[in-house]
């Protein structure tokens, strides 16, 4: 019993349609569900911002989407708004087997930090309690899916193999955004981190 799918972000808003859509990104929803069967444990993410998040460059006079911006915490990307708490755009995409999570982790509501990775936030301090309801489980295989390859599965990925697990990340189930070549630069942090590409 030590095996976790950990399931990243797929929501109606990275979707085809969606405020912030990932290209293909409904396309890996079957395959995530096909895979759901063979693990210990699935685990979801979510991505969950209250309105005017400071992530979103709306809430930034002048600045426009994917713009960059300096935080307290470091560099930030500036999103269009996106799974806003409540809203469709947040929901889960209608085909996942939401019903298969023993948990769903919620990540971003922090109006002042955005939150990429499953275990912390962007300011690699505060942390989402996923870490330990893994180690409390046993839960020391984790296999990652999801949106978008190249930003919250690769944040989740590394922050895992830092603490310890034996991360592998599935490619064929990730889609990525590739905003200015990130997704290079993503594959090559997680290869250095440890993280195994499958």
């Amino acid at each position: 019993m030590s095996k976790a799918l950990i399931v990243i972000d797929v929501q109606n808003d990275f979707c085809p349609g969606g405020a912030l859509a990932v290209p293909g990104g409904d396309q890996i929803v079957g395959g995530i569900n096909d895979l759901m069967a063979d693990f210990d444990a699935v685990i979801l993410t979510q991505d969950w911002h209250p309105a005017g998040h400071s992530s979103f460059a709306s809430s930034h006079g002048g600045k426009d989407p994917y713009d960059m911006i300096e935080m307290p915490y470091g560099p930030q990307v500036l999103w269009p708004d996106h799974c806003v708490q409540g809203n469709d755009g947040a929901v889960f995409h209608k085909d996942l087997k939401s019903e298969r999570a023993d948990l769903i982790i919620r990540k971003g509501f922090n109006p002042a930090i955005d939150s990429y990775s499953a275990f912390f936030e962007n300011d690699q301090s505060t942390a989402t309690g996923l870490e330990g309801y893994l180690r409390n489980r046993g839960l020391s295989d984790l296999t990652m899916v999801g949106l978008a390859t190249d930003f919250c599965v690769n944040f989740s990925a590394v922050d895992a193999a830092k603490l310890g697990f034996d991360v592998t990340v599935l490619q064929s189930l990730c889609r990525a955004i590739d905003l200015n070549g990130s997704l290079g630069a993503a594959l090559n942090g997680m290869a250095d981190a440890g993280v195994h590409l499958r």
